[in-house]
C-alpha cells in the first residue's frame, strides 16, 4: 500500500514512478463503481456546457465518465507516459485535453471551472498549494472534489493478515503497519478543505466493492504500488515470488481485495 504521510523528498521519489509502466497501471489498477461519477455529477452540477479541471489523471480512468457526460475537460498530468494511454482512451471526446505538467508549475487559464476533481492523485500533490491553487481555478460556486481509495478488511482476509509477514520480512513495514483497516474506521478526511477557507461545509460520500485477482493478476497490480517500484530489482523479484507462491499454495490461485473510494466534494465560496 501506498503511504499518504511521507518527507517530502521521499514524497517526490515515489511519485515519479508512476510513470514507469503507464499500460500496465491501465489495465490493473481499479477503477471507481460507477455511482461515484453518477454522483459527482450530480452533486457539482456537470453537464456539457462544464468546465472541467482534472489534477493527475494518469490513464484517464475518471476522466473518461466526465468526457462522456459531454464536458470540456483539462487534464493535468506528471507522467508523459501515462499522459499517452490517457490521450489514446480520450481520444474520442474532442472536448478533453491532456497536458504533461506538475500541477503545482501548470498556469491556469484565465476562465475559470466548474469543478476540479482529483482521483487518488491530490495527496501527491504539495499540500501548501494544492487546495489554494484549486480554490484560484474555480468560480464562486464551482466544486472541488476529491476522490481517494482506500485498501480495506475485505476480500480474502485470511490472505492479507499471511502477507503481511512478508512486508515485514523484506522491510516493506515496521510490524502490523499494514494491518488493513475496516471501512467504518477510516476517517471522513476534510484536512484539505480545512486550509483553504473559500470552501464552504464538505460532503463525503463512499462506496465499496471488491476486485477478484488470479496470482498473476495480482502479482501485476502490486508491480503499481510505488513503494514496491522503489525496490532494488533482484529484492522486487524475490518478495513478488513469495507472495505468487502463497497465493497459488494457499488461496488456490485466485485472492479477493476489498476498496472503499470516498469522496469529498466542498463548493467554493
Amino acid at each position: 500500500m501506498e503511504n499518504r504521510r511521507l518527507s517530502p523528498n521521499f514524497q517526490k521519489q515515489l511519485r515519479a514512478t508512476f510513470t514507469e509502466n503507464a499500460e500496465l497501471y491501465d489495465r490493473i489498477r481499479p477503477t471507481c463503481p460507477s455511482g461515484l461519477f453518477a454522483d459527482l455529477a450530480t452533486l457539482a452540477g456537470l453537464g456539457p456546457q462544464s468546465r472541467v479541471l482534472e489534477i493527475g489523471p494518469g490513464t484517464g480512468q475518471a476522466t473518461v465518465p466526465l468526457a462522456q457526460l459531454g464536458c470540456s475537460i483539462l487534464a493535468v498530468e506528471l507522467g508523459a507516459e501515462m499522459a499517452a494511454v490517457a490521450r489514446k482512451n480520450l481520444s474520442s471526446f474532442p472536448k478533453v485535453e491532456v497536458v504533461v505538467s506538475m500541477f503545482e508549475e501548470c498556469p491556469l487559464p484565465e476562465q475559470k471551472f466548474d469543478l476540479v476533481v482529483s482521483s487518488n492523485a491530490f495527496h501527491w500533490i504539495d499540500e501548501n498549494l494544492r487546495t489554494s491553487k484549486a480554490a484560484d481555478a474555480l468560480r464562486g460556486g464551482g466544486a472541488l472534489a476529491i476522490i481517494s481509495i482506500h485498501h480495506i478488511r475485505s476480500g480474502t482476509v485470511a490472505f492479507f493478515d499471511e502477507v503481511q509477514l512478508l512486508y515485514e520480512e523484506h522491510g516493506l513495514a515496521p510490524a502490523r503497519s499494514l494491518s488493513l483497516p475496516t471501512a467504518q474506521s477510516i476517517p471522513q478526511d476534510g484536512e484539505d478543505f480545512e486550509r483553504e477557507k473559500r470552501f464552504g461545509k464538505v460532503e463525503f460520500q463512499r462506496y465499496e466493492w471488491e476486485e477478484k485477482y488470479s496470482t498473476s493478476e495480482y502479482i501485476d497490480l502490486l508491480s503499481t504500488y510505488s513503494n514496491h517500484h522503489i525496490l532494488a530489482p533482484e529484492a522486487k523479484e524475490t518478495f513478488l515470488k513469495k507472495v505468487a507462491e502463497l497465493i497459488d499454495t494457499n488461496y488456490e490461485g485466485h485472492v479477493t481485495k476489498g476498496y472503499l473510494a470516498q469522496l469529498a466534494i466542498a463548493h467554493r465560496l
